[in-house]
């Protein structure tokens, strides 16, 4: 019978089985791993639990046969479920884009307009002066004009707002403050919307008469004669004959 041989694993001689040193390089020779007893133990118990765990996996299928009507009710579940997880969009409106087809000064000076429109309560002429003006937004005059006949803005509501606040802080009289509102050196509303604004202000134009008759007292100490006639003055404060002599009566309790 042939004798078994193998190969030195340092130096490469054939050797046979039996031999344990190379005669060539003087290694000690060992037994491959796969002639041991332990490894053919471990193939055979490796089998063993595959051929478990194939076996386990086909007794834990679920059985999906089915009855006809329980598949046609799982059908219209799902779709039912479908139609309430998708959002009903037919009634939502669009959603605005910004319109890429105007210029982009044009957008930039309507978005500035807007700012004045809504903070400051400026009029359309004086938005556009703003937006126009080498002092402020130096846009261009067809940029600016864009902007004011674009812009949607309540030029009643900025003009009360504006006569509200010349009324509180400088009591200014009721035509005071409607010159004020119209003129070209102030806010430069229109007639209408200045008459807007002074017919729904909520004034105590008594009060506000009776304020300036005691500033004119108190920081120029004037007469009450001279207090009266700068009251009712077109070239003064515009009150109402009554309205100054309502604090003229009230100076000296104040």
């Amino acid at each position: 019978m042939k004798q078994k041989q193998h190969i030195c694993p340092t130096c490469g001689q054939n050797l046979s089985s039996s031999m344990k040193v190379c005669p060539n390089c003087g290694t000690k020779q060992k037994k491959p791993f796969y002639s041991k007893p332990w490894f053919w133990i471990l193939i055979v118990i490796l089998f063993l639990a595959i051929m478990g765990s194939s076996n386990t996996d086909e007794t834990e299928k679920p059985n999906h046969t089915t009855s006809p009507d329980s598949s046609v009710s799982s059908q219209a579940d799902a779709d039912s479920s479908s139609q309430q997880d998708t959002p009903d969009t037919s009634s939502e409106p669009e959603t605005s884009t910004e319109d890429n087809s105007v210029p982009r000064e044009y957008r930039s000076a309507l978005a500035k307009a807007r700012i004045y429109s809504d903070t400051m309560h400026m009029s359309k002429i004086g938005i556009y002066e703003q937006l126009t003006s080498s002092y402020g937004e130096q846009f261009s005059a067809d940029a600016a004009q864009y902007a004011v006949d674009n812009l949607s803005a309540d030029w009643n509501a900025n003009a009360l707002v504006k006569a509200k606040s010349y009324s509180d802080t400088m009591h200014m009289s009721k035509v005071g403050v409607y010159e004020q509102l119209i003129s070209e050196y102030g806010e430069q509303f229109t007639a209408e919307e200045a008459q807007y604004a002074v017919d729904n202000l909520d004034a105590d134009w008594n009060a506000n008469a009776l304020a300036k008759a005691k500033s004119y007292s108190e920081s120029m100490h004037m007469s009450q004669s001279a207090i009266y006639d700068q009251l009712i003055s077109k070239y003064g404060e515009q009150f109402t004959a009554e309205e100054a002599q309502y604090a003229i009566d009230h100076l000296e309790n104040n």
